[in-house]
């Protein structure tokens, strides 16, 4: 009799369970086709869909979820959307979330790469491109106001972010190493009036063991998916080609990516341009202003630079081809990672919060992330403004030296008109990038810019 009982409970969960599903996978496409602007409008369009209209999540679950994935690296919002999914719908909702958070951007951003490498040394896309560059300086510079207001609170972090940006910028360290000394500092700051002291260790409650076991299972199933398209690049290909380079660098990327997109990229520019030579510091620039045009995380700029890179040395295979692969290749091992910290870690989001000293080291890290990202638009400026760079070279000192005589007036003016819609106007994104291209193009086109 109990097992006859028992058997309606069962069917009925597991419909709600594909309900749940359902739902979850429309409204995850819903917010993937809508995530344009930025981390700050993407979760704010996910706390719309998922607490305030979808009424599947309460507020103080969701300001948690929100603070643990502000620790992890790689791009907060994609695993923002990745755990709410886990909430609405455990591990397979996490996964459907995560992967309709993502994929319209990165199918976008494939397409818009196909069209860049077939039709990009045309007048007209050139020429709006010419604009782009410029109204993306202005969105950097905006990125990095806006974090120093949230970040500059202390002396120390004040020293800690001109640190990082000297270590980038005139000592050329990688942005790795700056991310990890930045985490020691934080380790030795001293805890703020009123502070805890070493964090108690709490008796295990029941089902413990359990977790561990879970966490532990997700982690080597996560690290196996991850590492396998590497693999299988690396048996059927030389560990030399582009690829196994591709994958290696990303890769690394993905561990130490704190601060979002705007930090890495000059750790991108970095090995991806100046060491690797996958391509130059004005397509970096084509890139991002790509990658702010369409939704999703705007850490889908490496599925373009990945692509480059493939696509120019691309034997044994067609171009194309190889810049395909090396685009799928790129997003696999940048976005894999945040799957994984999520799925492994959302079951101890309560316990996490209670060690303090992660606080000292999130700041840190976020100081040495607004220098970095002051390197970078210093970087954007001097490739942007002026036509020729050259090199200053002193002892360990070294840094891009900018030919006066080279400056671009009307690079300058359509960056100026891009910070007054930014910052005067309050105009979005978007609306930015595609006004700086259309005014590109009547510079370019029309004769008043070689």
């Amino acid at each position: 009799m109990n097992n006859k009982q028992q058997q309606p409970d069962k069917a009925a969960a597991g419909t709600k369970g594909a309900t749940d599903i359902g739902w979850l996978a429309r409204r995850s496409l819903h917010i993937g086709l809508l995530s344009f602007g930025g981390p700050a409008a993407q979760i704010a369009l996910l706390h719309k869909e998922f607490v305030a209209d979808g009424k599947r999540i309460s507020e103080a679950r969701f300001l948690n979820a929100l603070n643990y994935c502000m620790l992890l690296p790689g791009p907060e919002a994609q695993q923002l959307a990745t755990y709410c999914g886990w909430i609405v719908a455990g591990t397979r909702g996490g996964i459907v979330s995560g992967l309709l958070f993502i994929a319209p951007g990165a199918i976008a951003m494939l397409a818009l790469s196909l069209v860049y490498v077939t039709f990009g040394a045309s007048p007209i896309v050139a020429s709006l491109f010419f604009g782009i560059k410029a109204g993306v300086l202005a969105i950097v510079l905006q990125a990095l106001i806006r974090l120093a207001g949230r970040a500059m609170t202390s002396t120390a972090a004040f020293a800690i972010a001109a640190a990082s940006f000297c270590a980038l910028f005139f000592l050329d360290l990688p942005f790795p190493q700056v991310i990890v000394a930045a985490g020691l500092c934080g380790l030795g700051l001293p805890r703020r009036a009123g502070e805890a002291g070493p964090d108690p260790v709490d008796p295990a409650p029941p089902g413990r063991h359990t977790l561990h076991a879970r966490a532990l299972r997700i982690l080597c199933a996560g690290l196996v998916l991850w590492g396998l398209p590497v693999a299988a690049g690396l048996v059927l290909l030389s560990p030399d080609h582009v690829l196994a380079d591709i994958a290696a660098f990303f890769s690394t990327m993905a561990l130490v990516s704190f601060g979002g997109a705007y930090a890495l990229l000059s750790y991108m520019a970095q090995v991806a341009v100046e060491t690797n030579g996958w391509l130059t510091a004005g397509e970096m620039l084509d890139g991002l202003g790509l990658a702010e045009t369409t939704p999703g995380p705007l850490i889908l700029v490496t599925q373009f630079v990945g692509f480059l890179g493939g696509h120019r040395a691309p034997a044994p295979f067609d171009p194309l081809i190889a810049g395909i692969l090396a685009a799928g290749l790129t997003t696999w091992v940048t976005f894999a990672p945040s799957f994984v910290f999520v799925l492994a870690g959302a079951p101890y989001v309560d316990r996490i919060r209670e060690i303090t000293w992660l606080s000292n080291v999130l700041s840190a890290i976020t100081a040495a992330v607004v220098g970095t990202i002051l390197n970078l638009s210093l970087w954007f400026a001097i490739n942007v403004v002026f036509a020729e760079v050259g090199a200053f070279e002193g002892g360990w000192i070294s840094a891009p030296l900018p030919v006066l005589a080279s400056v671009q007036p009307w690079s300058l003016a359509i960056a100026a008109g891009a910070g007054v819609m930014l910052f005067a106007l309050k105009r979005g994104i978007a609306e930015v990038v595609i006004a700086a291209s259309l005014a590109g193009l009547v510079v370019r086109m029309g004769g008043l810019s070689g």
